[in-house]
Order: C-alpha cells, then sequence, then structure tokens
C-alpha cells in the first residue's frame, strides 16, 4: 500500500520542507495550516505559501479535523502542535498513527545517504552551502533546511527543500527541542554550541549523544576546532575544520573585499584560494564547515572552491537587501546572543560609518532566559566613537517583544534591555511600536552607515525590512 502522511501545520518552515521533499519523491502528501482555514472561509486572499504547496502536489485543509482521513500512514506534527488541535483530535479517533517531525526526519535519513547539519548556529547557511556545492558539482542532491535559498525563492518555490534524483540528501538538524538525538547520519556535523533555547549542560548532552550516534555507527564527525568542547564531542575520532591543530581542513589569511570574503583553505596538500560572496569571519568557519561534509561526499577541493564563489546566499541570512540614498539595509535572523554579535561584525566589517542595529526579541521567555547574555554580547561588540576616523558610535534599537499568542508572563520587556545596555555606556534605544522606531533609525542614518534588522520567528518580519527599505528610499 502507499504511503500517505498529513501534516498538521504544513505551512511552517521545517514542515513545509519535510512536505515537499516526500511530495517529490511521489508520496501523497497533504496538510493544515490556520492561515489556510482563513482562506477558505472568505476571510482573506489566498497565501502565497498555500499555492507553493499545491504547485508541488500537496492537498491544503484547514485545520478544522476535515482533511484527516482513515488510511493515512501517520498524522505529522511538530513540538508546538497541541494536544487541543482539531487535525491531531481527529487522527486519534480515527486510530491514525502520529509522527513527530523528528521522527519521520530521522526515517528519510535512514533511507539516503544523510549528511546532518547541527549547532546553535549555522545550520541553515551550511546546509545551503553544502547543497550548492553539491549541485554545482553534479551530484543532484537533496535539501531540507530551516530557510530558504535566494535562488530558488525567485523562481517562486518556497526554497527550503529540494528533492534532487542523487544519492544525498542534506538537512537541518535542530536541538531545540531535543530531538536531535534521534537522528544518525552518514555525515554530522556540530558547528557551535552556544546558550539559546537551553541551559549551556542539557544542550551539551543532547550534542554529545549526538555525536555517539555517529561515531558508535563508524561514519563521520566534523566539528569545529575552534569550539571548547570540540574534542569531548569527537572522542579523538574527529575531522575538524578551524584555524589551529586542524586535522581535515584548515582556513587561513582571511580578509574582507566590500561585502565578500577571502581566504585560503588547506587540506592535506592542498592550498587553495576561496571568495565567498557574504561578509563576515564566521561565514568563512561555515565555508569550511561545508567544504569538509563537500570532501567526504567526493567533491574536490578546487570544486568547492568555484562553487561557493557562485553561492547565492540565503533568506534572511545576512541578507544585504541594498543601498538606499546611501545607506545599506541588511536583514538577518539572529535572534540569539553569538548570533547577533556575529551579525553585527559582520556589518562592521563592510561599514564606512556606522551600524544601526535593530533587534526584536521573540517571546517572553526565551528573552528572560537570555537578558544578561544578550545585553554583554552586545555590549562588547557595539562600538564606540571613533576619533580618528570621524565615526560615530554604533546605536542599538529595539521595538517591544514579538508575541505569538498563549499563556505567557509578561514580566519583561525590550526596554529592559535598552536599560541595561545603557548602564553599560551603549547607545541603546527602545521604541515600542516598531514602524515608530524604523522612522526613528532611517532619520538617524546617514550615507555610509549600514541599518542591520535582526529576529526571528515573526513571519511579518520580511515585510518589515521592505517598509524600512521604501522609508529610505523615499528620503530626502
Amino acid at each position: 500500500m502507499a504511503e500517505s502522511y498529513f501534516f498538521i501545520g504544513v505551512a511552517g518552515v521545517g514542515m513545509s520542507a519535510i512536505a515537499q521533499y516526500l511530495a517529490g519523491k511521489g508520496v501523497a502528501v497533504s496538510g493544515s495550516d490556520r492561515q489556510f482555514g482563513e482562506f477558505l472561509a472568505g476571510k482573506c486572499e489566498k497565501p502565497l505559501v498555500m499555492g507553493q504547496l499545491e504547485d508541488c502536489g500537496i492537498k491544503c485543509f484547514a485545520q478544522d479535523g476535515s482533511g484527516v482521513v482513515a488510511g493515512l500512514t501517520a498524522v505529522v506534527v511538530s513540538t508546538a502542535i497541541e494536544d487541543t488541535n482539531p487535525d491531531l483530535k481527529r487522527a486519534k479517533e480515527l486510530g491514525v498513527p502520529v509522527m513527530h517531525r523528528s521522527e519521520m526526519l530521522a526515517k528519510i535519513s535512514k533511507e539516503a545517504r544523510t549528511i546532518a547539519v547541527s549547532g546553535t548556529s549555522g545550520k541553515s547557511t551550511v546546509t545551503a552551502m553544502i547543497y550548492h556545492i553539491l549541485q554545482y558539482a553534479g551530484l543532484q542532491p537533496s535539501v531540507m533546511t530551516g530557510a530558504g535559498l535566494v535562488n530558488l525563492q525567485k523562481e517562486g518555490k518556497i526554497g527550503n527543500a529540494v528533492s534532487g534524483k542523487g544519492e544525498w540528501l542534506v538537512v537541518e538538524a535542530d536541538e531545540s527541542d531535543g530531538t536531535l538525538v534521534r537522528y544518525e547520519p552518514e555525515i554530522g556535523l556540530i558547528l557551535n554550541v552556544d546558550k539559546d533555547h537551553k541551559e549551556m549542560n542539557e544542550l551539551q548532552e543532547i550534542f554529545l549523544k549526538f555525536s555517539h550516534n555517529i561515531l558508535d555507527n563508524g561514519k563521520i564527525l566534523i566539528v569545529n576546532d575552534a569550539h571548547p568542547l570540540a574534542k569531548k564531542f569527537s572522542a579523538g575520532r574527529e575531522f575538524d575544520f578551524g584555524f589551529e591543530n586542524y586535522v581535515g581542513v584548515q582556513g587561513t589569511d582571511f580578509k574582507t573585499a566590500g561585502t565578500h570574503i577571502k581566504f585560503r583553505v588547506r587540506h592535506k596538500a592542498e592550498l587553495v584560494n576561496f571568495e565567498v560572496p557574504l561578509p563576515g569571519k564566521h561565514n568563512m568557519e561555515n565555508a569550511l564547515a561545508a567544504t569538509a561534509a563537500a570532501l567526504f561526499a567526493g567533491v574536490s577541493l578546487h570544486t568547492c572552491a568555484d562553487a561557493l564563489a557562485t553561492f547565492p546566499g540565503v533568506f534572511r541570512r545576512h541578507q544585504i537587501l541594498g543601498t538606499f540614498n546611501g545607506v545599506t539595509l541588511v536583514d538577518d535572523f539572529a535572534h540569539n546572543p553569538a548570533k547577533i554579535a556575529a551579525s553585527i561584525r559582520s556589518a562592521q566589517d563592510f561599514t564606512d560609518g556606522r551600524v544601526i542595529a535593530w533587534f526584536q526579541p521573540h517571546g517572553f521567555g526565551p528573552t528572560r532566559f537570555l537578558r544578561k547574555d544578550l545585553v554583554e554580547f552586545i555590549a562588547k561588540t557595539l562600538r564606540p566613537k571613533d576619533f580618528d576616523d570621524d565615526r560615530d558610535n554604533d546605536m542599538m534599537f529595539f521595538s517591544e517583544i514579538y508575541y505569538a499568542g498563549g499563556t505567557v508572563t509578561r514580566d519583561i520587556s525590550a526596554g529592559d534591555l535598552a536599560d541595561d545596555l545603557l548602564l553599560k555606556g551603549c547607545e541603546a534605544i527602545y521604541i515600542e511600536n516598531r514602524d515608530e522606531c524604523a522612522k526613528k533609525m532611517v532619520e538617524c542614518a546617514q550615507p555610509g552607515d549600514t541599518i542591520l534588522l535582526m529576529g526571528a520567528r515573526d513571519p511579518s518580519l520580511q515585510a518589515y525590512a521592505q517598509s524600512v527599505q521604501k522609508l529610505l528610499e523615499n528620503r530626502e
């Protein structure tokens, strides 16, 4: 009997990637999302993502139980789906098996030669880089990732999944809900481990389990030798990438070239020049990780360099939207302390003037959990006034915390982050309404400055970046 799956919340970035991959392999796929119900009830225009999924052969339903029928192989859910969800309740009534999305991803990864990219920062970019290298090399890989590839989005696709004809599958493996421990890929990467969704001791246990899943089965683990936990994860059998004490792939001679980076990569007896059309030293680390994985997949070092020179980028991963009336605008997914610091530093690398950064925290709990670390990382990264080159100090703007719904304790504000930074001597400004905040940032910006927008989870952030762009374009 042919397999058939129903995805609850199929429009979500992680769920839609798996759904598209399965549909591309000829599996019967359907799904629901709350926004589909609004359209089907005649209350709004058809969501773009709904049409994109239907173009892949995925049937879309309102989230009211109507799409769940007897005979389905399984209903697929994410951690965000609650027991009260009408589709989930209907599945239980009919006796349809329920799978977590990570179980489905683990199942898929066992059926293909899988490269799984993990870490608390850089996963989407490295996943996209590996896919791009393998595709450039003619291997026709598949990919499932948490962010859209820019070149695929230009074709009108969601851009977070491709079902290729080759044997390799590249996936982004998430640690946020602890489900990383289910994966046993042929090649696994641990890019870094920094405080994000969980305390460090809990994160360490998750990544250690992931590393044992790989190494105990005689497969390949690639780790960042610059990370303090690298040896703990790899237990002496690692293939490293990094800058010193390397075993596999080493980056040297890093320099910036506008919004590009240049460096050299050493692997065994080879030393090859690389240029990547992205800013920031962290993107050299990302490129080294992708190159290490591609080498194990049989791609040459020279081909890796040629491929990454044409890398088109990833949606909202330090995406440079352009320069408008002398001010450069960048949109980024950064939301934890390490990512925010890396994003600000990347903008500083190519900005002649100031970096005017904006951050919209998501969730009251995460903001409370990360408050101290956010303030410390941002304070260390923002530059004071430079009297030698007449550059004013960087600025940090905040708008209020993004609230996605549910019962939460609202005992913290983004304004608290601004107050903490002011006490450290930084120029931090809190404006609750983000549209008013945009006007103030554009008013402050001078030719040569960069406005850097940062935030995650809020689906309207792309539209917000577009609104800031219009303000820049229309200012006198």
